[in-house]
């Protein structure tokens, strides 16, 4: 049985028990990412995070949010977001080959002003060195989508709006550019 004190003290360091973490919905959304993620990480296929991807992710949502000030063309749209999906998943099956990943653990989540809500989490490493991920969740069209993850404390889409912006300003805001090195990557 667990004290009172060990329980407010849980709490106050964001590691809600199981049974309270998985009483919001956006949590058990997350618990199933965070099990497919592994699998796909334990598999380590662009492929695998592929399917995850598709399937968890506001890849439209994402995709648009990357381009920052540049547009893309309605026809072009979908050759992008799937370009983009890869590119997210190619990243995530490289990071699976230097940072082996023993297991996960979700905390709680919490609502934002906008009804964003933020699920945290703790990852564990084969090498014993563990590190937090929040997980930026929005509702859509019916269902829970993962828009972001803080990683160490740094957004995964801002870095790669960075990246993406940096590639078009270079090469003169040219999105048909920017499609192409995303699908030479496929």
């Amino acid at each position: 049985m667990i004290s009172r004190r060990t329980f407010i003290a849980s709490i106050s360091l964001g590691l809600a028990t199981p049974a309270l973490a998985e009483e919001h919905p956006s949590v058990v959304f997350m618990n199933q990412v965070g099990r497919d993620m592994l699998h796909a990480h334990r598999q380590g296929t662009t492929s695998a995070f592929l399917r995850v991807v598709q399937r968890y992710a506001d890849v439209p949502g994402i995709s648009n949010y990357l381009l920052g000030e540049y547009e893309m063309p309605k026809a072009s749209q979908p050759t992008y977001e799937r370009g983009v999906a890869n590119f997210i998943s190619r990243y995530f099956a490289e990071q699976s080959r230097k940072y082996p990943i023993a297991k996960f653990e979700m905390g709680e989540a919490t609502v934002g002003e906008n009804k964003d809500i933020f699920v945290a989490s703790k990852v564990y490493l084969m090498s014993g060195q563990d590190y937090n991920v929040t997980w930026h969740l929005n509702w859509i069209d019916g269902r829970y989508k993962v828009v972001d993850a803080k990683v160490l404390g740094f957004s995964m889409t801002y870095w790669e709006r960075s990246d993406f912006n940096q590639f078009l300003k270079k090469n003169n805001g040219d999105v048909k550019v920017l499609i192409a090195a995303l699908s030479r990557q496929n």
